[in-house]
């Protein structure tokens, strides 16, 4: 047994509340909680003498019975209440069979956050060439677990951290240079890089409604550290159910400080004001300093992430060319964005997916990993990716993630919107009308902000618009499966000097394909009649990105179209790992916008958070087909 002596004096204040009562699925509750484990609160200090306010809660038979536990250790931007060493939480650890378990639980704020002293920096970026008394987020995370396990009763000298979303990007600034004691750690849909493909911007498109939500939510302390409300803030009152509309009616980028955030919202700005991946997002991409780790790793994300879905995939790819860990598994399943961990993931809007995912998840993926390197208990046999396939609705293990068996098939754009397995002899061209004071929407009902299910939802509304080209195979008659990524090759031309093309790839279902569950009143999906969707002939969103023309090519330097003349953009689709049914098709919709989920396109060369009203023009644009160099798709397949 580790025993130690506690050198600091906790922290013991009463202030905050208990967090509201949990849904999450066989929720260890507070009074389970609060009989079974004793709360501290603690500052600790890092090399450079600041100090963050750190939660720890120690199973009582520490005390009682000399038991000793290992640590698991969350750092977070988004607060550690309840505060208060007689404020307990509903649930520890990452999901609900850890509490049971038992292990010691920390929770920290991270620098210049809530309690916390010191100056909060947007994903603080990694400085690889530290000093003595330098810092960043791996040295915080180096501090931290050096003084618990030299702090903490009762612990075994082992430490395992988890994080989602932000808390994931401090997970993987952590295991760089890790301490000794941090044995395995879970990046759950971590930012990875913020400009490439990830919350901000996707191929150089500014993600607008789901940033102007986050930045309306997500506010700078001001002044000394402080706890939490009380109460949360009051979400941002839209003044309308219609989402699309609120941001049509916000007009250019440009007007949304003045009108919204009254000049109080920096990151906003910042946001704003780096339009290209220059140095302020270079600095912060974390991936490209994941050499040589240590801890063993399991990178957790969903196909369906609607903020984070290639930070994850990018950290596998670099971790598994630059001398990887021992145990590093990439685990993908059909969630939104921290679905994995709540709920039980057994559909995202109107998707079935046959089985509870999330709980299988948890139960037999997420406990076993931790359990066996922070207990031993196990067989240790984890595959490289762990994954669900879509389509088929099953778990696949593959001890290489993408597989080796899997082989390039291309599909090329036709004319009278076929999708060819070969190459069209004929060259020409579709072409359409880009109108950005009429923008494509991204979801074909009303709904405010970013639905959490719009990579699931029918895309037969925009197959309808003359401004979106669509190309279809026809019906299948064996499964096709696509597992990697989908690569993207266009030949274009527009009438303007800059245009986006978003290149949506979809499963269209048979049209005797049978209803599985009408929605209920409302759907949960604002205006939506009760029986509105049939799924027969449904075109579920499989893959979408948008590609901003200016970058085509480089991402730090954008360059105009010249009107009229054909060029070329390439760029790839996150992973899919699904499969395409007998009597299914596969489908390809081609647009210029997709509208409020990317900002608008004045479809001209400039400085577009800087446009304005006036700026956005019609434009034309061309998708050029067949020949020896006509646009295609092409996707790693296996049977």
């Amino acid at each position: 047994m580790r025993t130690s002596i506690l050198l600091f004096l906790p922290v013991s204040f009463a202030l905050g509340q208990p967090p509201a009562r949990s849904t999450q699925p066989n929720a260890v509750n507070a009074a389970f909680i609060r009989e079974n484990y004793s709360k501290f609160e603690y500052r600790i200090p890092m090399r450079d003498g600041v100090k963050l306010f750190t939660s720890v809660y120690i199973p009582k038979d520490v005390w009682s019975d000399g038991k000793s536990y290992p640590i698991m250790l969350q750092r977070t931007p988004y607060n550690v209440k309840p505060y208060g060493a007689d404020q307990y939480r509903e649930n520890l650890g990452p999901s609900e069979f850890f509490a049971r378990e038992k292990f010691i639980f920390v929770y920290q704020d991270i620098r210049g956050r809530f309690m916390s002293e010191g100056e909060y920096s947007l994903l603080r970026p990694h400085n690889p060439h530290k000093g003595e008394k330098d810092i960043d987020e791996s040295t915080d995370t180096y501090d931290t677990v050096d003084w618990l396990i030299k702090n903490l009763a009762g612990n075994t000298g082992k430490v395992g951290m988890w994080g989602i979303s932000q808390p994931g990007f401090y997970v993987t600034a952590g295991m760089i240079d890790a301490h000794p004691a941090l044995v395995a750690v879970s990046p759950q849909a971590p930012v990875t890089d913020y400009y490439m493909g990830d919350d901000v911007y996707h191929n150089g498109a500014f993600m607008l409604a789901h940033r102007f939500s986050f930045y309306t939510g997500f506010k700078l302390r001001e002044g000394d550290p402080a706890p939490a409300p009380a109460q949360n803030p009051p979400r941002f009152d839209y003044g309308t159910p219609d989402g699309y509309q609120f941001f049509m009616d916000m007009g250019a980028l440009a007007n949304a400080d003045e009108k919204y955030f009254k000049h109080q919202q920096p990151l906003w700005i910042a946001n704003l004001d780096h339009a290209s991946y220059d140095q302020f997002w270079q600095s912060r991409a974390i991936w490209k300093y994941l050499q040589g780790i240590k801890p063993a790793v399991m990178l957790t994300g969903g196909w369906y992430d609607t903020e984070d879905p290639q930070g994850l995939l990018k950290q596998f790819d670099f971790m598994e060319k630059n001398t990887p860990p021992k145990t590093l598994m990439l685990v993908m399943g059909p969630w939104n964005h921290g679905g994995f961990s709540r709920g039980d993931g057994d559909r995202l809007g109107n998707i079935s997916f046959g089985s509870k995912t999330g709980l299988y998840y948890r139960q037999n993926i997420e406990f076993p990993f931790f359990m066996y390197y922070l207990k031993g208990k196990g067989d240790g046999k984890f595959p490289k990716a762990w994954l669900f396939e879509t389509g088929v609705n099953q778990w696949r293990r593959f001890d290489q993630w993408p597989p080796r068996a899997a082989e390039s098939k291309s599909f090329y754009l036709a004319s009278r919107g076929r999708l060819s397995f070969e190459p069209p002899a004929e060259a020409g061209f579709d072409e359409y009308v880009s109108d950005p004071n009429k923008p494509v929407p991204y979801i074909g009902f009303t709904a405010p902000g970013v639905l959490n299910t719009y990579m699931t939802e029918d895309q037969r509304f925009a197959a309808t618009r003359p401004d979106v080209l669509v190309y279809q195979t026809e019906p299948l008659d064996y499964d096709l499966t696509a597992l990697g990524p989908i690569s993207v090759d266009l030949k274009v031309s527009t009438s303007g000097t800059d245009s986006d093309f978003v290149v949506k790839v979809i499963d269209v279902f048979p049209p005797d394909y049978p209803d599985e569950r009408p929605l209920e009143p409302g759907g949960g999906r604002g205006n939506v009649p009760a029986n509105a969707v049939r799924m027969g002939g449904y075109q579920e969103l499989i893959r979408g990105e948008p590609f901003r023309g200016k970058f085509r090519k480089s991402f730090e330097k954008p360059v105009p179209f010249e009107p009229g003349k054909p060029d070329r953009i390439t760029f790839r689709l996150p992973d899919v790992a699904h499969t395409w049914r007998p009597g299914h098709r596969v489908m390809v919709q081609i647009q210029s916008s997709w509208f409020p989920l990317v900002d608008r396109n004045p479809q001209k060369i400039m400085d577009i958070p800087k446009a304005h009203s006036n700026d956005f023009v019609k434009a034309t644009e061309r998708v050029y087909l067949g020949g020896a160099d006509g646009s295609k798709i092409e996707v790693r397949t296996a049977r």
